[in-house]
């Protein structure tokens, strides 16, 4: 259990048996454990570190075991204080991200000595008409990824045509979606459409943002990932092209395939979802952000983490998420899949 604290078996161990007879001297420790002498005095090191042992009042150069109901709720509130520092540190790179990547695109709109195939694109009808064009010059495949869950119809009808020319010519297509799109007919449907017509389809819980690559040279990104509608860049910058190239093939690895059924994990009955989900709600993610990151609602996040923390018998996320790591759940491989078409 004390594990997810990073303290070591052997610490644990130690600190069980003191809380039962906390007497017992380094040399008795030894015996009892069948430790080496160093290894009892780094665990003992280590408790000391995190205040489960402290210095005694009564004999200098002895330690005292602290009870665990004191002992585990100054642990529990050092983790939430380090994961508060921690959300703090990551709000401030996200701002300096975007920062970073404001002044790139507006330097590169600025500078005529930049490659002309990097540009802005401002506007659906000025994104759409770009990848007509791209779509059109594609000479050997085309690489897609599409979070948010359900797909729009809009959307849908826009690909169709441009999928079904690219097929047509012989085009691989390899496309990721959100595992929640599967609950959706109408990107159900357009996946069975494309994998009917050659194109692979897999879906994964959680995916990278939003891009489409073209021949490996050509990619096309939101310029805000949280509102894809508000411009896209269109870039044939080699280094970029390649590092999002491999954020793909990374998460086209770890996805499975359309056709395949989805199956909980054997030991824990966790489906991928919920696995996530705990991940993400356990390190203070918003269920806004948890839903749009999983491509589902907020009302769906709240609904399947209640029953989540019903089964763990958890009164709070942030102990949920204790919970489940001290389980092992969010250590465990993701949950597998079957081999057999989901009509």
């Amino acid at each position: 259990m004390l594990e997810v604290f990073g303290l070591t078996s052997q610490a644990e161990s130690i600190y069980r048996l003191m809380l039962a007879e906390p007497q017992l001297g380094v040399a008795s420790l030894c015996e009892r454990l069948e430790l080496t002498d160093a290894e009892v005095r780094a665990a003992l090191d280590e408790l000391v570190t995190v205040a489960l042992l402290r210095e005694s009042r009564e004999a200098h150069g002895r330690l005292r075991v602290v009870r665990p109901e004191f002992g585990m709720e100054t642990l529990l509130r050092r983790q939430e204080e380090q994961l508060a520092a921690r959300q703090q540190e990551l709000a401030v790179a996200r701002t300096q991200v975007a920062e970073m990547v404001a002044d790139y695109l507006e330097t590169a709109g600025r500078d005529h000595s930049a490659p002309a195939q990097d540009r802005r694109l401002t506007g659906l009808d000025a994104i759409q008409a770009e990848l007509e064009i791209l779509a059109r010059d594609m000479r050997t495949e085309c690489r897609a990824v599409l979070p948010g869950g359900a797909q729009s119809q809009a959307s849908i009808d826009n690909a169709r045509p441009l999928n079904a020319d690219a097929l047509s010519r012989g085009i691989s297509i390899l496309t990721l979606l959100q595992d929640s799109a599967r609950h959706d007919p109408a990107t159900r449907a357009y996946a069975r459409w494309l994998t009917d017509h050659g194109s692979q389809v897999r879906t994964a819980a959680v995916l990278p943002p939003r891009m489409l690559i073209f021949d490996r040279r050509v990619a096309v990104i939101p310029i805000d990932p949280a509102n894809t509608k508000g411009g896209a860049l269109r870039t044939g910058e080699l280094s970029i092209v390649r590092s999002l190239l491999a954020v793909f093939d990374q998460a086209w690895n770890a996805a499975i395939p359309f056709g395949a059924q989805l199956a909980p994990d054997a030991g824990t009955g966790l489906t991928r979802l919920d696995q996530e989900l705990l991940k993400l709600l356990s390190s203070g993610m918003t269920d806004e952000a948890a839903g749009n990151r999983l491509g589902i609602s907020a009302r769906t996040v709240r609904r399947q983490m209640s029953a989540l923390m019903e089964r763990l018998n958890a009164s709070s996320r942030f102990e949920a998420g204790l919970k489940a790591a001290q389980r092992g759940w969010l250590l465990r491989s993701q949950p597998g899949w079957r081999d057999r078409e989901t009509r």
